[in-house]
């Protein structure tokens, strides 16, 4: 339970952008967060690996606040939940995962939004969000992010956003049971050269 108590606790990352909120999962986020993804399973599951047959159930969030809060606490990744400023709706989720320091200094995006919020601007502006966060706070060079090629809305967002389409990447990655193809994108920093310290790029 120390795990979950932490993730409850101030402070927390907390990232604004337009017309939304982030900031980590708690416990108490269970139930509107298993409604609002099995209401958009049907929206959902053609662009996510397989859900495994308890990914809704009490058990696997638990399970899955305790991976999040050790990847925070390590500095691995950032498991967000989207939020609309305005009434304080759950509308999806943004993760920066796979950070890795050194002399790469990167990280990778990944989202969903829940189907009765999609095509509203909420996935643009949390894409946004994490970008500034990623850049100014944690003080990565460049991000990195997927989809696959028939993901319109998706590559709509990540081209809003900035990312540069840089390439295909063949059987990328093991979506709803089959192995995808990804368009791939990046997304570089134009800080000024020396924002990052230099005893954060050890090796």
């Amino acid at each position: 339970m120390a795990l979950l108590d932490w993730i409850a606790q101030e402070p927390e990352p907390r990232v604004m952008g337009d017309g939304i909120r982030l900031r980590p999962h708690r416990s108490a986020d269970f139930a509107e967060w298993a409604d609002l993804r099995a209401k958009s399973r049907p929206f959902l599951q053609p662009w996510e690996p397989t859900w495994p047959s308890d990914d809704l159930t009490r058990g696997a969030w638990r399970r899955r606040l305790s991976a999040y809060s050790q990847d925070m606490e390590r500095g691995l990744a950032y498991p967000f939940l989207v939020f609309r400023e305005l009434d304080n709706a759950l509308v999806g989720g943004i993760t920066l995962s796979n950070i890795r320091r050194g002399v790469a200094q990167m990280g990778t995006l990944g989202y969903w939004v829940g189907q009765p919020y999609a095509r509203q601007g909420f996935t643009l502006a949390a894409v946004r969000a994490i970008t500034k966060f990623s850049f100014e706070r944690l003080g990565l060079h460049r991000l990195e992010a997927a989809c696959l090629p028939t993901n319109e809305p998706s590559r709509g967002v990540l081209l809003k956003a900035g990312f540069t389409q840089e390439g295909l990447a063949r059987a990328y990655l093991r979506i709803n049971g089959s192995w995808r193809d990804h368009l791939l994108f990046g997304l570089v920093t134009r800080a000024p050269p020396g924002l990052v310290r230099e005893e954060d790029v050890s090796v």
